[in-house]
């Protein structure tokens, strides 16, 4: 976004785990360099080299496909853990729902990040992180709530085979995230965000095996609070995104 608008760019490379960017541009650099220094993120000028190759910058078909299958995968887990933790009294599988609820956001502004302008850019992203963060407040909301009033023991098996389910679904968007080798931010991040799915999933079958074994509902507000805690902290960077 700091770089939308400057005409004699062609086309940007993202290598985030080596925190790398290549910028395919012409003319001066100058500019190019000020706005990435202004993110504040400790940027340092490596190198400028002339190039013929062809660049081609248009999102694809094959990835835009890709990311409307794992926003569909995201969206039926949502409606699925959502409905079912409700059911089960679960507070892990309602936060989980919220979680995937969260990276539909997140695949849904990858699907608009090339093509469309910088203003609907930010709208979207604008709305996503105010409602995803409304939804974490009323999760915390509701997880003091059971812990004063000492609500009863949730469905433990259904918080685990729900979360199966879901672990199952996460694994397939990431399987197919990864087997598109793209090293374009917005399909970075969408693998980023799904990675933490698993994690999160993982966490609510333990907590689920947990409950089992001490008839507590204490596991499973635990890892609701932390599940939470994940989907407020991706509705800040949104936000951030956003300005």
């Amino acid at each position: 976004m700091k770089l939308d608008g400057l005409s004699n760019i062609r086309s940007l490379q993202f290598d985030i785990p080596a925190r790398m960017l290549t910028v395919i541009h012409s003319d001066d650099y100058e500019e190019i360099d000020q706005r990435l220094d202004s993110l504040n993120f400790g940027s340092s000028f490596i190198e400028s080299v002339n190039t013929d190759d062809p660049v081609f910058s248009d999102h694809s078909v094959k990835e835009s496909n890709l990311l409307w299958t794992v926003l569909g995968i995201n969206l039926f887990f949502f409606f699925l853990e959502l409905f079912t933790g409700v059911f089960a009294g679960s507070m892990g599988l309602v936060a989980d729902s919220l979680d995937m609820l969260a990276d539909s956001f997140v695949y849904g502004l990858a699907i608009f990040a090339v093509g469309g302008s910088l203003i609907r850019k930010k709208r979207i992203a604008k709305l996503s992180g105010y409602f995803q963060l409304i939804l974490a407040l009323l999760g915390f909301a509701e997880v003091i709530r059971r812990f004063v009033y000492m609500d009863a023991l949730p469905g433990f098996q259904t918080m685990i085979i729900v979360s199966l389910l879901a672990l199952c679904g996460n694994a397939i968007s990431l399987y197919l995230l990864q087997k598109s080798k793209s090293k374009e931010a917005h399909m970075q991040a969408s693998m980023i965000f799904t990675s933490n799915d698993v994690i999160a999933n993982i966490g609510v079958i333990a907590a689920g095996v947990v409950v089992f074994l001490t008839q507590s509902m204490y596991p499973d507000l635990i890892i609701g609070t932390a599940v939470f805690v994940l989907v407020a902290r991706g509705a800040f960077r949104i936000l951030k995104l956003s300005e």
